[in-house]
């Protein structure tokens, strides 16, 4: 008897749709893709950000296909083959991010998604840990939780503390699948807690994390805020709890036109999204945020 999430709408719909059917051709980089998936969507992101040729391919990965699990042992999207037809695999988002990163040099052609010195790159990663450890999935139980604490996320501007004390932290998935009142509460707020302290380190001067630039930062939260609307109509999200200028990066991050041409309708997003909502899911971040352990 198959899953709930295994009989997934089985393609893109919408301008992702569009932008799939422009990427049938072979090229050296095939993409391997879950248009529902969110984490798929950062790498996406990166590749039409950074304008590099590839080939789209769809796969349902919880058939866990033989074929597909040559290329990533975790049958797991997003995951791209390097060389048609190698068998020479990569996956898991950041880890593909940098690789797009690095694959073509930085050229008006293929504009970079990270600045440019060597500092601001390494805390561009660091940030982006930030928004994978406090804002996304859940942490592993107490006792085993690696805290990040940014030098710049110790109160925000508002007088608000952010939470360091050691405990278990809730964030998206979290909201998403606690079926509690007093649950839903504390991981609403550990949501707005985590957002208000990336602000804390957002650069001013532009509508993005450093400024003007979009960069791997903005990339790798805007595909779960595309998702955020599920939060405000089922969870009690409000844009305006966070504050610390939320809504202003809030819109810029919405309007880029990489994550427009890369989503799907959101009908299709929400019928995925109510197994979330009834804890009916059964994902790998469902296991994972249900036992509060890390991915696989």
């Amino acid at each position: 008897m198959p899953g709930p999430d295994e009989n997934v709408h089985p393609e893109a719909t919408g301008e992702a749709k569009k932008l799939v059917d422009a990427h049938q051709d072979a090229q050296d980089l095939v993409f391997y893709s879950g248009w529902f998936c969110p984490f798929n969507q950062r790498v996406w992101m990166a590749l039409e950000e950074r304008k590099i040729p590839y080939q789209y391919r769809e796969v349902n990965p919880y058939k866990k296909e033989a074929a597909f699990l040559k290329l990533n042992p975790l049958g797991l999207v997003p995951t791209i083959e390097v060389g048609q037809g190698s068998g020479k695999g990569l996956y898991e988002s950041d880890v593909l991010v940098e690789f797009l990163e690095d694959l073509v040099p930085p050229s008006d052609d293929h504009p970079s998604i990270y600045p440019s010195g060597t500092y601001e790159k390494s805390w561009a990663r660091l940030n982006v840990q930030h928004i994978t450890k406090k804002i996304i999935p859940v942490s592993p139980p107490t006792g085993t939780h690696t805290y990040l604490v940014l030098p710049c996320l110790h109160a925000a501007s508002d007088g608000r503390k952010t939470d360091i004390a050691p405990r278990r932290a809730q964030h998206y998935f979290s909201l998403q699948m606690r079926q509690d009142a007093s649950g839903q509460a504390s991981a609403r707020e550990d949501l707005y807690t985590g957002l208000r302290t990336l602000l804390e380190c957002k650069a001013s001067g532009g509508p993005y994390f450093f400024g003007k630039q979009w960069t791997v930062v903005d990339m790798s939260l805007a595909p779960f805020v595309r998702r955020f609307y599920n939060l405000e109509k089922f969870r009690a999200f409000k844009d305006s709890e966070v504050g610390n200028g939320w809504e202003e990066y809030k819109a810029a991050l919405l309007s880029r036109e990489s994550l427009k041409a890369t989503s799907s309708l959101d009908e299709y997003y929400t019928e995925l999204l109510a197994r979330y909502l009834n804890n009916t899911a059964t994902s790998e971040v469902a296991k994972a945020t249900r036992g509060g352990h890390h991915l696989p």
